[in-house]
């Protein structure tokens, strides 16, 4: 076997040129592309991971606001239960003084009818004595009829 140093000179320059050739039109587009779809692929790791710290914050932030807002009812809540107990507290208070008042006109209203009645029954007491008077003046009495018109009085004025 014989060695030809021109074949492999020739070889060794057309590899050369074809090295050049690849490397301009074939390796230097394939590494811009590989470098920006690398670029591409941190990127959006990178944005990935920033979404999940500022998903996490919002996390967070969501579960505080969660927490105030149950807390905020809650003393809503309690304020508006406090506020129906006292309404409730003015409404029986309200209905006790009205039924004392109540009572109390009731209790005047039956003094003043007891007082009429017991007017009116001295009248009549005195309006059948006067009559009794008259009738003792009229005639003479015996003991007997004077029992009998006593009784009779007391029997009036019983009623």
């Amino acid at each position: 076997m014989e060695i030809d140093i021109v074949k492999i000179v020739l070889t060794i320059i057309n590899f050369i040129i074809l090295y050049f050739i690849l490397r301009h039109f074939l390796f230097t587009p394939v590494t811009n592309t590989i470098n920006a779809r690398e670029n591409e692929i941190k990127d959006n790791i990178k944005k990935a991971e920033d979404d999940k710290k500022q998903a996490e914050e919002y996390k967070v932030e969501n579960e505080t606001l969660l927490k105030q807002a149950k807390h905020q009812g809650k003393s809503i809540v309690e304020e508006y239960k406090v506020k129906a107990e006292k309404v409730s507290d003015e409404v029986i208070k309200d209905a006790n003084d009205e039924a004392q008042t109540i009572l109390d006109r009731a209790r005047k209203e039956a003094e003043r009818e007891r007082e009429m009645l017991q007017a009116e029954v001295k009248q009549q007491a005195i309006d059948l004595a006067v009559f009794l008077s008259a009738k003792a003046m009229e005639q003479t009495i015996d003991e007997n009829q004077h029992r009998k018109l006593i009784e009779d009085f007391i029997a009036k004025v019983g009623t």
